[in-house]
């Protein structure tokens, strides 16, 4: 086993390696922790790395555009980011990293990360597990509503409901859910351990889930959780066509986003507020009304970092839309034709198994 540190903060990657050390010296017989405090570019001497520990916020570079370069010349470590900043993790997806490990919560964070297997894990043994660890966490006996965030491709859905479903019958988990799945997963995980819910995108911005998700959901009695329900801040109109997002910024990587696409795609936030304006409120209250008036049983997880914002979201559950409303909203949206995929071509690999 070897193990590689990048990190420009010689006292932190010392500490890093030690505990890299302890961990790995009751598993393994033969193992390396390597260092590199400086020349962050030039990995080419370094072979056979098995798990790579990177900083992000190295001097005048970004961890994240480092991996990226690598993994643009076939060079492909399993990663794992270490950051004092938590708001980077979405932003580090692009690259699928096994884990993000947060420098304040060193040691908690670092047990996780090398006591989980490598990539999306469905299997029984993993779940057991990490619902153990995650009760232990949260100094709590149970889980209201536990995820299976993603589908493993190499595990059938039904021994991963079939380990929740045992769990569930221990009352160590009251309900479950599983995150960008098809619809014919959804099927055969219910069959298996009935699902309470299912979560993906939803929103004026992403409606893709209309189709056959939906539909399947209502037939089978499922709540459903859409993220991202103002897309991704651009439905709160505070993103304008001339808008330029940072290189750590998610949205950066996203199709739909790009300088191009949302010349035309800001035709939706510009209908929305002036929607806003007819009612007197918010757009983002326009967007999360509109969400909330679909089905009684879709609940929206609209994210948010601010008080103001959070008032805001909740104002949304007193907005009412009439019948005769939905009907044009619906037929309006429809001829406003968005353009560019919703994910990197690397994150759309991962959902909808």
């Amino acid at each position: 086993m070897q193990c590689l540190v990048v990190d420009d903060d010689r006292k932190f990657s010392y500490k890093l390696s030690g505990y890299i050390d302890s961990f790995l010296k009751g598993i393994f017989k033969n193992y390396q922790v390597l260092e590199i405090n400086e020349k962050f570019d030039d990995f080419s001497q370094y072979q056979g790395i098995d798990l790579l520990f990177i900083d992000i916020d190295l001097k005048d570079l970004n961890g994240i555009n480092i991996i990226k370069r690598l993994q643009m010349n076939n060079v492909d470590y399993p990663i794992i980011y270490v950051s004092s900043r938590q708001e980077l993790v979405f932003s580090s997806l692009t690259t699928q990293p096994f884990y993000f490990v947060r420098k304040q919560n060193l040691e908690d964070d670092l047990k996780d990360a090398l006591g989980r297997p490598i990539g999306i894990c469905g299997r029984p043994d993993y779940i057991r597990r990490a619902v153990e660890h995650s009760l232990k966490r949260l100094k709590t006996d149970r889980i209201d509503l536990y995820y299976q965030h993603r589908v493993d491709p190499t595990v059938d859905i039904e021994e991963t409901a079939g380990e929740i479903s045992r769990l569930m019958e221990e009352g160590k988990i009251l309900n479950w859910g599983i995150s960008e799945a098809s619809v014919e997963s959804v099927r055969r995980a219910h069959k298996v351990c009935p699902l309470t819910a299912v979560q993906s995108e939803y929103s004026m911005w992403y409606r893709n889930v209309e189709d056959e998700l939906l539909p399947v959901l209502e037939e089978l009695g499922i709540g459903f959780v859409p993220f991202s329900p103002l897309g991704k801040a651009v439905l709160t109109g505070r993103i304008k066509k001339d808008t330029k997002f940072e290189k750590d910024d998610f949205r950066s990587q996203i199709p739909r986003f790009n300088e191009e696409n949302l010349q035309t795609n800001i035709k939706l936030v510009d209908y929305v507020e002036n929607l806003a304006k007819e009612k007197n409120i918010t757009p983002a209250q326009v967007a999360l009304g509109w969400l909330l008036a679909q089905k009684p049983w879709i609940v929206p997880i609209p994210g948010s970092k601010k008080i103001s914002r959070i008032e805001e979201n909740i104002g949304s559950m007193d907005v009412v839309f009439t019948e005769d409303e939905l009907k044009k909203i619906r037929e309006d949206i429809n001829h406003i034709q968005l353009v560019g995929a919703r994910y990197p071509k690397e994150q759309e690999i991962l959902v909808g198994r």
